[in-house]
C-alpha cells in the first residue's frame, strides 16, 4: 500500500477534538451562568448543557456522516466484487484510517482487475484452441445431454449445428452406426465414419474420460481422426514386411539358380555325379520356401479366438508336456479368459525361441501374476538377449535372424494377444536374456 502523505488527523484525534471542545465549552459556559445564577450552581451547568449539547450533535453527526457514506460505499463495491464487477473505485481525501483503508480497497480492486483481465485471457485463448482443434469434443452432463460442443463435433456429427442441449441417445440415433457401437462397447476404441457418398471411409478414435466438474459427474468424449497416421504406420510395416520377404525369396532363389546353372554346365560335359547333390540341395531350398509360404498363409488366416474359461494350473500342465519350462511363483487362483489353443500355440512359440536362444533349459521360466483387471504372462530366459536393431523388429512378421527360421513365431504370438485385446512386450533382462510379457484382460 502507497504511503499517504501530508499532516496526519487521525478519526480517534477528531473525534477527541469534538469530545474536549464541547466539555471545554460545557465547563465555561456553566461557569459565566453561575456568576450570574450564584445560588443555583447546578442548574447553571444544566442550562449550559443545553445551550452546548445540540451544537456538540451538530458536530458530530457533521464528523461521522462522511464516515457513514464512505463505509456504504466500501459495502456496495465488496457486493460488486462478490459479482464479478471489478470497475469501482473509491476516493477519500482525508490523510487518516479510513483513508489507508479506501487505498487498500482500491489497490485490492486493481489485483482482482488484472487477474480478471489475465483469467479472460486465458479462457479466450483456450476456448480458441479447443474450437480449433481437428480433435472432436463432446462434454455431457449426468443424464446424458450434450452441454459443449466445438467446431470439429458440430461438423463431424451434426453438419456443422448446434449440438449443446441435445441428448446423447438422440444424437447417436442419427450419425454413424459404428459409433454407437464403439460407445457401446464401452472404453476407449477404434471406429470408422465418413461423409456418405466417400469411397473410403475415415479411422477415428474414441476416447472416454468420466470427470467431476463444478461438484457434477460429466463425461467427455474425444474423436481423433487417425486415417493419415494409420496409413503412414501401414506403409512403413508394408516397408518393413517386403524387405524381410525379399531377403527370404532372394536367400532361396539365388542358391537355386546358382545350381541349376552348374547343373546345366555339368549335364554339357556329361558329369553328372554331383547332380543328384544339386538337386538335394535345390530341394531343400524349395521345401523351406514352401513352409515359408504355407507360414504366411497361416499368419494372414488366424481366427477369431474361441474364448472360455480356463483354470492355469491344468493348462500349464498340458503345456509342459509339449515343451519344457519351470513355473516361477504362485499361480492365480481366479481363472483366465482366452481361446486355448490359440494361446497354447503363441506360449509355445515363445518357449521355443526361449530354448532356442542359449539359454540353459533350467533358466526358462514362466510365471502368471494377477493385475488389478488383468493378467500378465512372463516367459523369461537367459540366453544371449537381443540387440537394439533385433528388438525393434522382434515383432514384424517373418523377420528373423535365424539361418532356417521363419519369423512367424513373435509375429504369431503377437498376433492372438491382440486377438484378445492384450498386447505384448520384450525386454533385455539384467543379468542376460529377454523376459516376453503378455497382458491379457481379466474378463
Amino acid at each position: 500500500m502507497a504511503a499517504r502523505r501530508g499532516l496526519r488527523f487521525t478519526l480517534f484525534a477528531r473525534l477527541s477534538l469534538i469530545v474536549l471542545l464541547t466539555v471545554v465549552s460545557t465547563a465555561l459556559l456553566a461557569a459565566g451562568i453561575t456568576a450570574w445564577l450564584s445560588t443555583h450552581p447546578a442548574l447553571a451547568a444544566l442550562i449550559a448543557a443545553g445551550i452546548v449539547l445540540p451544537f456538540a450533535v451538530a458536530a458530530a453527526r457533521a464528523f461521522l456522516a462522511p464516515l457513514v457514506s464512505m463505509l456504504r460505499a466500501l459495502g456496495g463495491t465488496v457486493i460488486s466484487y462478490r459479482d464479478g464487477d471489478y470497475s469501482f473505485g473509491l476516493h477519500w481525501a482525508r490523510n487518516d484510517e479510513l483513508g489507508d483503508l479506501v487505498s487498500a480497497h482500491n489497490e485490492l480492486g486493481e489485483v482482482l482487475r488484472d487477474q480478471r483481465l489475465g483469467l479472460v485471457q486465458r479462457e479466450l485463448l483456450l476456448d480458441t484452441m479447443v474450437q480449433q482443434t481437428p480433435v472432436a469434443m463432446l462434454l455431457l452432463d449426468a443424464s446424458g445431454r450434450i452441454v459443449f460442443a466445438n467446431v470439429s463435433a458440430r461438423q463431424l456429427l451434426h453438419e456443422g449445428r448446434k449440438l449443446e442441449g441435445t441428448a446423447m441417445e438422440d444424437l447417436l440415433a442419427t450419425t454413424f452406426p459404428s459409433l454407437r457401437e464403439a460407445i457401446e462397447r464401452g472404453g476407449d476404441g477404434l471406429f470408422s465414419a465418413g461423409p456418405a457418398g466417400d469411397e473410403e471411409d475415415e479411422i477415428y478414435h474414441l476416447s472416454r474420460r468420466d470427470f467431476t466438474l463444478n461438484g457434477r459427474r460429466h463425461e467427455l468424449f474425444l474423436l481423433r481422426q487417425l486415417t493419415r497416421e494409420l496409413r503412414r504406420q501401414e506403409v512403413q510395416t508394408w516397408k518393413k514386411v517386403i524387405r524381410v520377404i525379399s531377403h527370404e525369396l532372394n536367400n532361396s532363389l539365388a542358391p537355386v539358380a546358382s545350381l541349376t546353372s552348374s547343373a546345366a554346365e555339368l549335364l554339357r560335359r556329361g558329369q553328372t555325379q554331383r547332380l543328384p547333390e544339386i538337386l538335394a540341395t535345390v530341394e531343400e531350398r524349395s521345401r523351406h520356401l514352401e513352409k515359408f509360404i504355407d507360414g504366411y498363409a497361416r499368419f494372414a488366416k488366424l481366427p477369431t479366438p474361441r474364448k472360455e474359461t480356463v483354470a492355469w494350473k491344468p493348462f500349464l500342465a498340458m503345456l509342459q508336456m509339449q515343451v519344457a519350462f519351470r513355473i516361477a511363483g504362485e499361480l492365480p487362483e481366479r481363472a483366465g479368459t482366452f481361446d486355448t489353443t490359440q494361446m497354447q500355440q503363441a506360449l509355445i512359440n515363445l518357449l521355443k525361441n526361449a530354448h532356442e536362444s542359449g539359454s540353459p533349459s533350467d533358466d526358462v521360466h514362466l510365471s502368471v501374476t494377477r493385475g488389478a483387471a488383468s493378467f500378465t504372462i512372463e516367459v523369461a530366459d537367459r540366453g544371449a538377449g537381443m540387440s537394439d536393431v533385433v528388438m525393434s523388429n522382434a515383432l514384424v512378421p517373418f523377420y528373423s535372424t535365424k539361418r532356417s527360421g521363419t519369423g512367424l513365431g513373435l509375429a504369431l504370438a503377437r498376433e492372438i494377444i491382440e486377438a484378445h485385446s492384450g498386447r505384448i512386450a520384450l525386454a533385455n533382462r539384467e543379468g542376460g536374456g529377454i523376459a516376453v510379457r503378455l497382458t491379457l484382460p481379466e474378463q
